[in-house]
């Protein structure tokens, strides 16, 4: 396993770090979830550029770099949605982009082929990541905020997150409809 893929999995292994920690009904532990999940979000930036840069992009990369995004922005999510700081409909709608791309990567891997990430999925993930570091910052913060309650900036950025996943669905659905094709 190249330093690539290593770094990916260090993500994978901090998720249930982050949530063990993030569910403790303490400030401390909220705090040390996020620095976690800030850490875990780095290595994605890390794991690309490493990749790239010392040509150790694989397969087993392009296949465990999103699914590792997608398990700890879903770990995330759900944790917020939780603590009342994000919309079931946002959820769902994030879910079934997340099921319809894996699908259509399966359908691609089955085919010998692999489906990596586009600009608009690196920027979805981006934008989730840092609606849910802003929504995990606020979370303590049950007042106003700059004349703002804290929810309605996490929902608001949140919902944005939600656009750019909706946009990245619908290229990765554009751009691989012929896997979709009956045979």
């Amino acid at each position: 396993m190249n330093t690539a893929n290593k770094i990916t999995m260090i993500r994978v292994f901090l998720v249930p770090i982050f949530m063990v920690l993030f569910l403790m009904e303490s400030t401390v532990c909220h705090y040390a979830a996020l620095g976690v999940f800030v850490l875990a979000s780095i290595t994605d930036a890390i794991d690309g550029h490493v990749a790239r840069k010392y040509n150790q992009v694989t397969t087993f990369g392009k296949f465990v770099d999103p699914l590792a995004d997608k398990v700890l922005t879903t770990a995330a999510f759900l944790i917020l949605m939780y603590y009342d700081r994000m919309d079931v409909g946002a959820l769902m709608i994030v879910l079934v982009r997340e099921f319809a791309v894996a699908g259509i990567r399966l359908v691609a891997a089955g085919e010998g082929k692999v489906v990596a990430a586009s600009m608009w999925g690196k920027l979805k993930t981006v934008t989730q990541m840092v609606a849910i570091i802003v929504a995990m910052l606020l979370l303590p913060i049950q007042n106003t905020f700059l004349g703002v309650h804290p929810k309605l900036i996490s929902d608001i950025l949140i919902w944005i997150s939600v656009v750019f996943t909706i946009i990245s669905g619908v290229d990765y659905i554009a751009k691989n409809w012929n896997l979709m094709e009956m045979k």
